[in-house]
C-alpha cells in the first residue's frame, strides 16, 4: 500500500478515517454520483475543520503533538458530544 494511502487509513495520523470511508463507500455505492453524497461530504469536511481547528489550537498554546493522538482524540470527543 502506497505511504499516502496508509496515512490517509491510519486513525492516529487522520482523525477523520471513519467519514473518509463513509464516504468511499457512498460514493462506490451510488456509481459515483456526488449527489447523492453530499451528507457525507459535509460530514467529512465538519470533521476537518473540527480537527485542524483543535490542532490550530494547540500549536498555539505549543502543545506537543500538534494532532492528539487517537486515544486523545476520542476523550476529547467524549467531553464534547461529537461536535461534527
Amino acid at each position: 500500500m502506497p505511504r499516502q494511502a496508509q496515512r490517509l487509513t491510519n486513525h492516529d495520523t487522520n482523525p477523520c478515517v471513519a467519514e473518509t470511508e463513509a464516504s468511499r463507500k457512498c460514493m462506490d455505492d451510488n456509481n459515483y454520483n456526488k449527489d447523492m453524497c453530499t451528507a457525507y461530504f459535509l460530514k467529512y469536511k465538519s470533521c476537518r475543520k473540527f480537527w485542524h481547528d483543535v490542532m490550530m489550537q494547540r500549536r498555539r498554546n505549543g502543545v506537543k503533538p500538534e494532532m492528539p493522538s487517537a486515544e486523545e482524540r476520542r476523550k476529547i470527543l467524549e467531553s464534547t458530544g461529537k461536535p461534527y
